[in-house]
């Protein structure tokens, strides 16, 4: 991290960024500096561009046809979208959960050493060593330490969610990136992963998309509220939730449109 960056506690900021999706703006000249080690929430109605902005900060984007981005958007002072930018290597730093379980057709094991394996050529014991720690950070290590050696598809929705915590982990990223991740999941493991993710703030910064405004009451320390692709506010999640600077804020969060 460079040292204004370090400084002043920020991870990641975007200046004037903006995603087009050929000539459609989804995201439009966004400002936020995101706080380092600290759990942000992203909310917003559907299409308004929450989702494009979070893929954006590990370049998930890139792989859709079409797809370009404007402006800056900083991570610990470096522009992503910089020719200098290795997105192979900016993916490992930034990890990401999506919003369905997608664990590979492997064993458990396999699913949590694949990152490892094919950055860091780490012997056995290495790999037993960071198998064990991510799954004991995912909370599932209990679960499964019997049987890792089955096919990982065998799992429940929300084991399969915390394998794929896990496996996101397992790189040691600095950023975590969880896209709706519990929008799939029952009560119980909806509960599971927000306990994870309070569990995990200080060590990693986090940033959740989510569409349940509960949920990033619960969880998150900063909330940005996004509308037609502009970020229309961006505060305290206690402040933004109780004393929004904002009418659209305010209507969106008492459920008069969205």
């Amino acid at each position: 991290m460079n040292e204004e960056a370090k400084r002043e506690g920020v991870h990641l900021e975007a200046r004037g960024f903006s995603v087009f999706y050929g000539a459609h703006e989804a995201v439009c000249k966004v400002d936020v500096s995101v706080p380092c080690g600290l759990v942000t929430a992203i909310i917003g109605p559907s299409g308004c561009g929450k989702s494009t902005f979070l893929r954006a900060i590990n370049r998930m984007n890139d792989l859709i046809p079409g797809c370009r981005a404007a402006g800056e958007l900083l991570f610990d002072g470096q522009n992503v979208y910089g020719p200098e930018v290795d997105a192979a290597v900016l993916r490992r730093r930034v990890g990401m959960v999506f919003q369905k379980p997608n664990p590979f057709p492997k064993s458990i094991y396999d699913n949590v050493a694949y990152g490892p394996r094919l950055h860091d050529r780490c012997k056995r014991g290495e790999l037993d060593a960071i198998v064990e720690e991510s799954l004991v950070n995912a909370a599932l290590w209990d679960e499964v330490k019997d049987r890792l050696h089955m096919n990982a598809l065998g799992l429940s929705g929300g084991q399969a969610q915390r394998l794929c915590l896990a496996r996101a982990l397992a790189v040691k990223p600095e950023i975590l990136l969880m896209d709706e991740p519990t929008s799939a999941l029952d009560p119980k493991a909806t509960a599971r992963i927000e306990e994870l993710i309070v569990q995990l703030r200080g060590r990693y910064t986090i940033a959740i998309v989510t569409h349940n405004m509960q949920q990033a009451a619960r969880v998150s320390d900063r909330t940005a509220f996004f509308y037609e692709g502009n970020l229309v506010e961006f505060d305290a999640t206690e402040t933004l939730f109780t004393r929004p600077r904002e009418k659209q804020t305010e209507d969106y969060i008492t459920g008069r449109f969205g």
